[in-house]
């Protein structure tokens, strides 16, 4: 168990140690945001994703050296084009947290912004043609796989973890649950190679969680958000899991479908409530045009008022029910 448990402590203490730097590195620096969901004037670290990432690209590496200094069986290209997609996604993802939001980047030039995640597995020709979707079934695509539904799948995936977000500790957990359902299936299914990647992720990111949940002292990032989408089809697409990775991120379909109904209404959402003095939220908009505006409005109606972390157990409910019915499904068909 070795070459398991050395990746996951060497991820986990690498989160704390530069969690614990850049506390104080980012306010000395200014590099804080406001935290939009609490009233006055809160204002938290930024960027912390980064140091999630870099730390997970460290466990994994411990993973590598301990296989490739041992009997060197390991084929090291799947790995090495992981880590490499997820530092670039991670590069690109902190250069949008110094310029995005409301800073110069265009909504559009974001998206483009994450074309070159996907080249570290395009150039290698990641995958298998062969792949079974939802509803489609059963598809051979030949090199349309790896030059065409890799970048999709890689783009996809970074900008749809991207939409769901603002609320501490939401992004966070929402990853941690996705994960750790996606071992269920690995073991099921007998793909154990992928949790010598999964765990050092895991590892990190629950340090980072320690953090980033209420109230928060560090907030991920498009570093984050970025990384973690395109890590996840990263995993879906050397793993062959592609099926069960697009159901599980059934919840961002429907946030698509939603902010797609705020551009045909005329809105460009924000997923922040209108943050009232004792702390609770109400919508900021007469309709719903994100998954954490009808978080709002359903707590809101069952409990009369809804807070910060109300949403954030909502949604996580959500996303437990979705991916374990996915999980569900597959187990029953195998």
């Amino acid at each position: 168990m070795i070459d398991l448990l050395v990746p996951i402590l060497v991820s986990a203490v690498s989160t704390k140690v530069l969690m614990d730097w850049w506390l104080k590195t980012a306010h000395r620096l200014g590099f804080t945001g406001r935290d939009m969901n609490k009233p006055g004037e809160v204002y938290v670290a930024e960027a912390g994703g980064l140091w999630v990432i870099l730390s997970t690209v460290f466990g994994i590496m411990v993973y590598i050296a301990i296989e490739r200094y041992g009997d060197a069986r390991l084929d090291v290209i799947p790995l090495l084009s992981i880590t490499t997609t997820l530092l670039i996604a991670g590069l690109l993802g902190f250069f949008d947290d110094l310029l995005g939001w409301k800073k110069g980047i265009t909504p559009l030039k974001r998206v483009f912004l994450t074309i070159p995640v996907a080249l570290p597995l395009i150039v290698v020709k990641a995958g298998t043609s062969v792949i079974e979707l939802p509803i489609i079934g059963t598809i051979e695509l030949g090199l349309l796989y790896p030059l065409l539904v890799v970048p999709i799948g890689v783009l996809g995936a970074a900008n749809a973890f991207n939409m769901i977000a603002g609320y501490n500790g939401l992004e966070a957990t929402q990853a941690l649950i996705i994960l750790s359902t996606t071992v269920i299936l690995v073991a099921v299914t007998n793909r154990i190679d992928a949790l010598y990647v999964i765990a050092p992720v895991i590892a990190s990111i629950s340090v980072f969680l320690l953090y980033n949940k209420y109230p928060a002292k560090c907030f991920p990032g498009n570093s984050f958000t970025y990384g973690f989408g395109a890590l996840y089809a990263s995993l879906a697409i050397y793993w062959n899991f592609e099926k069960y990775a697009v159901s599980s991120f059934t919840l961002y379909f429907i946030e698509l479908a939603l902010f797609m109904r705020g551009l045909m209404n005329g809105v460009y959402k924000e997923n922040f409530g209108r943050v009232q003095p004792d702390g609770s939220l109400l919508p900021p908009y007469d309709k719903s045009y994100s998954i954490t505006h009808v978080a709002i409005k359903a707590v809101s109606r069952l409990r009369g008022k809804c807070f910060e972390k109300d949403v954030v157990l909502f949604i996580t409910l959500l996303q437990l029910i979705v991916s374990t019915t996915s999980l569900l499904l597959i187990y029953v068909r195998l």
